[in-house]
């Protein structure tokens, strides 16, 4: 036990669900975020990396609030929230109608950098519950970006919402 506590504490070991809920009248950052993905999976007309980010979390890809991207090798998904702030937790709200065993493994990612994929990791989703929300601590990584990545595979990325929690960054003078 002591092992896994200093790798937690070192931060070598990631933990998905690991956060507190955010407090009372937090503000959702990334719902005035602009979204984007690797591609979208065009079945009726729906599917835009911008419906993960609508306020509705509803798992049922065909009431339409829920992004899809098509099968490929690597999907990406992520928000440019406009300016660099320390997030503190990340939720995502997985598809329950089918499929949320394919975010098993997808990487969570922080960082200042477009290319998402190049992006620090805040965590890896390790399992995946379809009525559960996934919260991702991710300890005042700072970032302008934060993305979902499915590494290594190819697949479809899905993701119903996406609510990311934090502070905005101190400004950094120099004199």
């Amino acid at each position: 036990m002591k092992v896994i506590s200093v790798l937690i504490a070192l931060g070598f070991l990631n933990v998905s669900h690991c956060c507190d809920a955010p407090p009372p009248r937090a503000i959702n950052l990334a719902r005035n975020g602009f979204a984007s993905q690797s591609s979208v999976y065009l079945y009726q007309v729906m599917g835009y990396a911008r419906q993960a980010i609508d306020g509705n979390s509803d798992g049922i890809y065909d009431f339409g609030s829920c992004s899809h991207t098509s099968k490929e090798k690597d999907p990406w998904w992520k928000v440019d929230l406009h300016l660099t702030y320390k997030i503190s937790t990340i939720i995502i709200a997985a598809r329950q109608d089918c499929c949320s065993e394919r975010l098993i493994g997808a990487e969570v990612r922080v960082g200042n950098s477009p290319d998402v994929k190049t992006n620090p990791v805040c965590g890896t989703i390790t399992g995946v519950v379809p009525a559960v929300k996934i919260s991702v601590c991710c300890n005042g990584m700072e970032g302008q970006y934060v993305g979902v990545t499915i590494p290594s595979r190819e697949d479809y990325l899905t993701l119903c919402e996406v609510e990311i929690y934090g502070q905005m960054s101190e400004p950094h003078v120099c004199w």
